[in-house]
């Protein structure tokens, strides 16, 4: 049987993050079964490179994630990261067409993971939202997965392309959020940028979120 080469990449690139976690870091996942089936957003906060990979090998399922455009300059890592389901979004204006694409994947049932930070953290500790993660959640209306993750900072941080030291990473799913939980309906003056601050909250209310080191 021929294998497809991007189910082949994919499941390289995602397994081999949850290996180099494993090797250099104590990996612990908790509420991955409580994950809706079907479309959903899986928002997380955002500490490193590892989080989009090492979040997808936490799941039984193919997701796709959105990332800067500028990520896919490299031809080499701008195909690795496209065999990943990877959007390319241009950060800082409204990209329709990554957009789009997003929800096209949502309303196709798929898993898409956003950080509504919109950017990695220079400290581990969480930021302001921006609008894309209530945009998309409003406009498609699937329920929303809150992410903690934690510790990944310490293995792979900001601007770092070799692993630091050993670190314990956790990945935390939260109970799913419905419509009714973030949208704040269609009169309210700032409805994208409300929304994004309720997921965030969300993710802050999980446990081990007061702290951003171990």
């Amino acid at each position: 049987m021929i294998l497809d080469s991007k189910n082949l990449i994919y499941k390289s690139v995602y397994h081999g993050a949850r290996a180099f976690a494993e090797v250099f870091a104590s990996l612990e996942v908790e509420g991955w079964e409580k994950v809706p089936q079907g479309a959903c957003i899986f928002a997380s906060n955002h500490q490193s490179m590892l989080d989009p990979p090492l979040i997808g090998s936490c799941l039984p399922r193919e997701i796709s994630f959105i990332a800067r455009r500028s990520l896919f300059d490299n031809p080499l890592f701008g195909a690795v990261i496209r065999a990943c389901n990877s959007i390319p979004l241009d950060r800082g204006e409204a990209d329709i067409g990554a957009i789009r694409i997003a929800l096209q994947a949502l309303k196709s049932g798929k898993g898409l993971l956003i950080f509504p930070e919109g950017t990695r953290s220079h400290d581990g500790v969480i930021k302001e939202a921006k609008a894309g993660a209530g945009l998309l959640a409003c406009k498609s209306g699937v329920p929303v997965v809150p992410i903690h993750i934690r510790g990944a900072n310490d293995v792979l941080p900001r601007n770092a392309y070799f692993p630091t030291g050993n670190a314990r990473v956790r990945v935390r799913f939260g109970d799913a959020l419905w419509p009714v939980d973030y949208d704040p309906g269609h009169g309210h003056p700032d409805r994208s940028g409300e929304a994004s601050r309720r997921i965030l909250e969300a993710i802050k209310r999980l446990p081990d979120c007061e702290v951003p080191g171990l």
